[in-house]
């Protein structure tokens, strides 16, 4: 399957990694070609984060590891998307 994009919820430690330092590690995996990391809550300890990477046949398992790699923990899988294109998400009315 050729996964393009995921998009996942990243938590880590205030102090470690740096966000240079996990948007390296995910860069280095094998046919990513941008990464897109957004901070969106800080508490004392911990930085919450969404994590997108886009690319062309991306290994999950690889990303995981790569974000563990650096202290960095995944707490969710958010948007997983697969296939010749992208398909950006539409929502549904209700």
């Amino acid at each position: 399957m050729n996964i393009r994009r995921v998009v996942m919820d990243v938590d880590m430690a205030v102090k470690r990694p740096s966000l240079i330092d996990l948007a390296q590690a995910i860069s280095q995996c094998a046919g990513v070609e941008a990464v897109n990391i957004t901070v969106e809550e800080i508490d004392v300890e911990i930085v919450g984060m969404d994590v997108t990477i886009e690319g062309e046949r991306l290994d999950y398992d690889t990303l995981i590891q790569a974000i563990e790699s650096v202290g960095a923990v995944v707490h969710s899988v958010d948007q997983i998307v697969a296939g010749d294109r992208l398909i950006e998400r539409v929502p549904r009315v209700r």
